[in-house]
């Protein structure tokens, strides 16, 4: 019952702070939004059994099974994780990833700023977004436009701060990365 009540308090927490994130951003709907999946019982339920307190609870759900069942659930509702963003390429016949639209790399970089500042708490500088970044996997798996745009905006954080990085990704139009498409 214990990791219920912490999980419930990690997410609500995070969810607030991204919410405040994306006000910021000009894109409070999404932040409205955000992560809603996470309290359904697909996410919820897992992530409470295996809830570790510094780190996303799917880390052990995968070690004990091999797979995440919750994280699969989730990257497929919420647009603002790069990994919702692949799909089959007809010509290579592989799966590849996909440049995401603007609006979802603002959400996916007030994601990834909340979650440093919740996970590491009273240890977060704006140094931790950049090194968890340039630390994973991500920067390879992802669109190399999404890519270079998000480490941009993790840079710059990092370099001018929360308050000048968040008025300035504010500015930028919510376009699609496709001129051709909606």
């Amino acid at each position: 019952m214990l990791h219920f009540v912490k999980h419930f308090c990690t997410i609500t927490k995070h969810r607030h702070m991204v919410i405040r994130h994306c006000y910021k951003a000009g894109i409070l709907w999404q932040g409205l939004r955000h992560d809603l999946s996470k309290y359904s019982p697909a996410e919820f339920i897992p992530g409470a059994r295996f809830y570790l307190g510094d780190r996303s609870p799917t880390e052990a759900e995968r070690k004990e099974y091999g797979y995440s069942l919750a994280w699969m659930h989730h990257k497929g509702r919420n647009k603002h994780h790069f990994e919702y963003w692949t799909d089959y390429n007809p010509t290579t016949k592989r799966l590849e990833a996909i440049e995401m639209p603007i609006k979802y790399v603002k959400d996916m970089f007030c994601d990834r700023v909340a979650a440093g500042k919740i996970y590491q708490g009273d240890n977060y500088t704006n140094d931790n977004p950049i090194n968890y970044f340039l630390s994973g996997s991500a920067r390879s798996a992802m669109h190399p436009e999404t890519s270079k745009l998000l480490e941009s905006w993790l840079r710059m954080i990092q370099s001018e701060g929360e308050d000048k990085t968040f008025a300035y990704i504010k500015k930028i139009k919510n376009t699609h990365p496709y001129s051709s498409r909606p």
